[in-house]
């Protein structure tokens, strides 16, 4: 067998207690490893679903919003705040940018507000003639 041992009882003794308190190391790493993995697996279970909209907002008073996000956009920065599909609307109706990697006003639907003539029908609720384009009349 193994003969590299030591041959007197107190030098073996103290190699299986050095080995004890090894063992004792690896064990207590194991179950911090274990349970680090189960709390890590619960959190993903558990974790609540992005919002639909998220306004990201300015630093200084009152925070204003500066862009409108779809609740999983990559381009979304720290300081945001979720809204509801309403006030998203209402936001890009008031002017507010959407982002455009995500395209939050097409999946809301919203017309693009950015052309005087919807801004201006948006604004006073009036009807106004169709723009003219090589397609076809757009509104």
């Amino acid at each position: 067998m193994f003969d590299d041992l030591p041959p007197d009882l107190d030098r073996l003794r103290t190699l299986r207690t050095w080995h004890v308190l090894w063992v004792q190391r690896i064990d207590a790493k194991i179950h911090a490893l274990l349970r680090r993995q189960a709390e890590t697996e619960y959190g993903r279970r558990h974790r609540p679903p992005p919002p639909d909209w998220v306004v990201e907002v300015g630093i200084g008073t009152g925070r204003p919003p500066i862009q409108l996000h779809v609740g999983d956009c990559y381009m979304l920065g720290s300081r945001r705040r979720p809204v509801d599909r309403a006030e998203a609307r209402r936001l890009l109706a008031d002017g507010l940018r959407a982002c455009t990697h995500c395209r939050p006003d097409n999946r809301l639907e919203v017309l693009d507000l950015s052309r005087p003539m919807l801004l201006r029908a948006a604004r006073t609720s009036v009807p106004c003639r169709p723009i003219s384009s090589p397609l076809g009349a757009v509104w």
